[in-house]
């Protein structure tokens, strides 16, 4: 909504000030300011989406919607996809900045324009008139969406009320389904008045309204399915009103599994045959990696791209954000960097490394990365040949190019006899306190083989040359770490690529800097949608919702998604099985990742607590070599240079700073205490 934010300034110029003191003071704006122009509706429109909760570069998990880029990251909030140094890494169990009331503001000005508008009707061309009511449709959907996903059942206030609730008008929750349904019935209608044309530039058409509403029943068919496979059924009433404000009733949840994920089939259907959109291919061509990861990179900030359904533009100085500043390279960090530090279990997600017999990547010569001796490699970018284009667009790998310049990344020194075995005696999450420069090879100064760097500015280390014979001074941790005491460097071997910018100069890298547009909805994530519903209808055996053969359907959805990527495709047609929702779910977190879904997702699948855990990934791992039966944690890809061999390898070891838990509960937020203490109706989450 950059564009309508100009003219809220001007609106706001036009109508202050006045001299005749028998009329209003225009700086109060009526309805016949706002209501009866397109102006006026453009003013309106753009006050309701300055006010829309999206979760972009100025949106973390921890703070919530506080509007505030600081420490801009993504993927931080036990996702997997990173971590960061600050407290703002840790599990989505809630949100300082809390949703509830803030969605009840919006929820007050969209039905204003619903109620309010039709008196205004013959103002407006019927197209027109029906637009902009879908437009007041698709906010309040998208608002009780947001609601629904944390909380279960809510007040559903579809007329004109104030808030905070008062009095006689107190709304009590609803039922967890019939907020769904109510949600369900918000998307239609957005989906029956919003043209595909839209009047103003930048604002949600019928399309946008198909796909957001296939994102919503997708979280809803999966919360009424897999609650279920929550340990004891997650579940319960409000004791206040005895409603079932979370859960759906043991008659009730197959039925309304079936029927979301229907809708949710059927509104990415129509999205992919209306043809309006199709998957970013400008610089694509097969066969060719390099070809398929420029394509890749570029996508994010083309505002062209056919792929883009919803995007959020940003235009410095005038609305702007952090994410360049926070989560770039050392090397180009104004005032900090490496927010975003994508670990290594992400990592294995992605096609093309070599890997052990247990499907994670090697390391080593041994049966697994804890034995044999390390593999070898001249340089860092040959541990990641032949790896997936896609990875390498989403993530910098050490040695690899941004901004014109190699990204120098060695955990440290090893001067060593070859071959050289792991450097750990215990690679167990028991040990995950015990790092490099707590081990004797580093300690043991009489007899030290490994050098680190505790900061940046550490003395440097010299050694000889085996291929020149020459002496090389250098630190030991490359210019940009990891520095094991300073935490503003990398802290697991990876920098995020996807979103930075890389044409920014190092002077234009400051806070609030950054303008590249955030793509809140894209065509790839309408495929995926559409693919996991398939499957899930098939594996419940429920027929197309469209009567066509949605599991080819789905098929060649991966399958599109897969080529785009530069991925291994799926040779088999999908089935309705936990092997083909595992695909699609798998797929799902490597295309969507660093995009603000993917803590969606694990919770909507319920595989956080501990009993789940084992699909975590998409895909299934064993939980126990990451997680002690509470804790969770993420690791690294360390690489470290041979002064003996001249050549590189690589460690993979637990990040040392950051564990996550998880409990069932928290697949539900706590409705704020100040809202359950004042009311005669609203109740806290059962069982907390």
């Amino acid at each position: 909504m950059k564009k309508i934010f100009i003219y809220i300034l001007f609106a706001a110029a036009a109508l202050a000030g006045c001299v005749n003191l028998d009329i209003p003071p225009k700086n109060i704006v009526s309805d016949d300011d706002l209501m009866s122009s397109q102006s006026g509706l453009q003013v309106y429109l753009a006050r309701l989406y300055s006010q829309m909760p999206w979760e972009d570069f100025k949106y973390i998990a921890q703070r919530g919607f506080d509007g505030n880029s600081w420490l801009g990251c993504l993927g931080v909030e036990g996702t997997g996809e990173a971590v960061t140094r600050d407290n703002i890494c840790a599990s989505f169990t809630g949100e300082s900045a809390s949703w509830w009331g803030r969605a009840y503001t919006l929820i007050h000005d969209a039905n204003h324009l619903i109620e309010t508008l039709p008196k205004y009707k013959d103002n407006f061309p019927e197209i027109t008139y029906k637009e902009f009511l879908g437009q007041g449709y698709f906010v309040r959907a998208y608002a009780y969406t947001q609601m629904a996903r944390r909380f279960g059942g809510v007040p559903i206030v579809k007329h004109e009320i104030s808030y905070p609730f008062e009095g006689e008008i107190e709304v009590p929750r609803s039922s967890e389904r019939d907020t769904w349904d109510a949600i369900l019935e918000d998307w239609d209608l957005a989906v029956e008045h919003l043209p595909v044309n839209v009047t103003f530039a930048d604002t949600p058409n019928r399309y946008a309204a198909l796909a957001f509403k296939s994102e919503a029943m997708l979280y809803a068919g999966s919360v009424a399915k897999y609650n279920e496979n929550v340990t004891g059924r997650l579940t319960g009433l409000g004791e206040k009103t005895r409603i079932r404000v979370i859960g759906f009733e043991e008659d009730e949840w197959w039925e309304c599994s079936n029927r979301y994920f229907s809708e949710a089939y059927k509104a990415a259907r129509e999205v992919m045959e209306s043809g309006a959109y199709s998957l970013y291919r400008k610089s694509w061509a097969a066969d060719d990696p390099q070809a398929q990861y420029q394509n890749m990179n570029d996508m994010w900030r083309d505002l062209t791209s056919p792929e883009n359904i919803l995007v959020r533009e940003y235009s410095y100085p005038i609305l702007s954000h952090g994410l360049d500043a926070y989560s770039s390279p050392w090397i180009y960090r104004m005032p900090l960097s490496a927010g975003t530090c994508p670990t290594e279990d992400l990592l294995e997600l992605y096609d093309g490394f070599d890997r052990y017999a247990d499907g994670t990547i090697r390391v080593t010569d041994g049966a697994d990365h804890t034995l044999g001796t390390y593999l070898m490699y001249d340089k860092p970018m040959d541990f990641f040949d032949g790896v997936e284009p896609r990875l390498r667009a989403y993530v910098i790998f050490p040695g690899d190019v941004f901004k014109k310049t190699p990204i120098e990344v060695r955990m440290g020194i090893y001067t060593g006899p070859l071959p050289i075995a792991p450097l750990r005696d215990n690679y167990d999450f028991s040990q995950r306190g015990r790092f490099y420069q707590h081990m004797s090879q580093y300690t043991d100064e009489s007899n030290r083989t490994l050098y680190l760097s505790p900061n940046v500015d550490t003395g440097p280390v010299t050694y000889t040359d085996v291929n020149t014979g020459e002496e090389v001074t250098c630190w030991a941790a490359g210019a940009n770490g990891p520095f094991f005491s300073n935490a503003e460097a990398t802290m697991t071997g990876l920098y995020l690529r996807k979103y930075l910018d890389p044409n920014r100069e190092l002077k234009d890298i400051g806070e609030g800097k950054s303008d590249q547009p955030f793509i809140l909805m894209r065509y790839a994530e309408v495929l995926l949608a559409a693919a996991e519903a398939a499957v899930e209808l098939s594996i419940a055996g429920q027929p197309s919702p469209t009567g066509d053969d949605m599991l080819q359907v789905a098929t060649d959805a991966i399958r599109d998604i897969q080529n785009r990527a530069g991925a291994i495709e799926i040779s088999k047609k999908l089935t309705g099985t936990l092997a083909s929702r595992d695909i699609v779910r798998k797929e799902r977190r490597k295309e969507l990742a660093f995009e603000q879904k993917s803590k969606w997702d694990i919770r909507r699948w319920r595989v956080i607590d501990e009993a789940n855990r084992d699909g975590f990934w998409g895909e299934q791992r064993d939980r126990s070599s990451w997680s002690d039966g509470s804790r969770f944690a993420f690791r690294g890809l360390y690489p470290f240079y041979s002064t003996q061999a001249g050549k590189w390898f690589f460690d993979i070891c637990f990040e040392n700073r950051r564990t996550f838990s998880y409990s069932p509960v928290n697949y539900y937020f706590a409705i704020p205490s100040g809202e359950v203490t004042k009311s005669k109706y609203i109740d806290q989450q059962p069982n907390r």
